[in-house]
């Protein structure tokens, strides 16, 4: 009997098949790369590793003939479009901003940038344009700037994603305090980020007046979700050598307050996937997961931004193409899930009410010390 989930015809060939379905090499399925050799119907016999093989067949099914469609849908989304009422208040009465910003985070290295390229190309049928330089084509290249990109290539694109600077696996304390003003102070296009220890850079860097004045106007946009990217290939070759230090780096930064907008986890996209076997690719994607303390299917993505010929993996590889619109998509629900109220005069006017008490309290305080400080000085003089 033929698995419900298996994608390819009999007639297909073993080189096409290679192409995308890389997971169809493991020991589970059939010599010919079709069928499972287990049962998928049973959820509960279901290991880590065959839920993983079980989403990776679900994603080549759909692929083909849901691309465009979830494309389109991407391409028609305006800001709001998923946002469904709870607690009784009315869309109208939502904090709704224009443009969704998605922000890509992760450490150096891990392909945040070459993820931005292989957007270009799936979402706005861009072909083979590289938009962004990555560390790949200099070892010395490094983002400096947060880049915003609107990856539709629309004018009516109802949603952005910004392009960050590597977090460094040394400086994770330092590396989350940048996040974390990212994430509450918001974000625009062509900010510098330094890290701690580039003071040069940054003196220099403020010392152009032109590049100052002409980043500021750009506008400041609310980041209303992080995607974190990892570089499955760099962790897990770190343990089997000993090294958790790139695995526990990489929890801080998912388990980071400032990444949490809701109860839901951060979208979690695994790079470099082609460099490992497909045993170790497999492994590593369980044992990170494990480790985060996620699902290994939901809302994780393995995603491959070039082929094995080094072009953007985009129409020749429609799993992976899938898995990135597929990922955007479920960012925008996950986005549209976390507005919230519009302020209304009663806010204001409570808002205001606080900061004059306040200001009430903390003049008295001074009043307080300044006559603390006047009297004891008077009494040692009448001594």
């Amino acid at each position: 009997m033929r698995n419900p989930f298996s994608l390819r015809d009999e007639d297909d060939t073993e080189s096409t098949r290679s192409a995308f379905c890389w997971w169809r090499s493991a020991k589970e399925f059939n010599e010919n790369g079709h069928d499972f050799k287990v049962d998928l119907n049973n959820l509960t016999d279901l290991t880590p590793r065959l839920k993983v093989l079980r989403e990776m067949e679900r994603l080549a099914l759909i692929a083909p003939e849901g691309l465009d469609d979830l494309r389109h849908k991407l391409l028609s989304y305006r800001s709001g479009d998923f946002w469904l009422p709870t607690g009784g208040i009315k869309k109208e009465e939502m904090d709704i901003s224009p443009i969704i910003t998605i922000l890509l985070v992760g450490f150096s290295g891990s392909g945040k940038s070459s993820l931005i390229n292989l957007m270009y190309s799936v979402l706005g049928r861009s072909g083979l344009i590289p938009f962004v330089q990555t560390s790949g084509v200099s070892s010395d290249y490094t983002t400096m700037f947060l880049e915003e990109h609107n990856v539709l290539r629309s004018m009516r694109s109802g949603f952005c994603v910004y392009d960050s600077r590597g977090l460094d696996y040394s400086r994770v304390g330092q590396s989350l305090e940048s996040l974390t003003r990212w994430m509450v102070d918001g974000v625009h296009h062509h900010q510098l980020c330094c890290k701690p220890g580039e003071e040069a850079l940054m003196s220099l860097m403020a010392g152009s007046s032109l590049m100052l004045s002409s980043s500021s106007r750009f506008k400041r946009r609310r980041v209303n979700c992080a995607v974190v990217v990892v570089n499955i290939a760099e962790i897990y070759k770190a343990l089997m050598k000993g090294d958790s230090k790139p695995l526990e780096a990489t929890k801080e930064l998912f388990c980071s307050p400032a990444m949490r907008k809701s109860n839901e986890n951060p979208i979690l996209i695994m790079t470099h996937g082609d460099m490992l076997t497909v045993e170790e690719r497999i492994d590593g994607r369980i044992k990170i997961c494990e480790f985060l303390g996620v699902s290994e299917t939901t809302g994780t993505y393995d995603i491959v931004c070039l082929t094995e010929h080094g072009f953007l993996a985009d129409e020749s590889d429609p799993v992976t193409a899938y898995a990135l619109t597929e990922a955007i998509y479920r960012a925008l629900i996950f986005s549209d899930r976390t507005h919230s109220p519009k302020k209304n005069f009663k806010d204001r006017g409570l808002l205001c009410v606080s900061w004059i008490l306040c200001a009430i309290s903390g003049f008295f305080a001074f009043l307080a010390y300044f006559f603390s400080k006047l009297g004891r000085t008077h009494k040692l003089k009448l001594i």
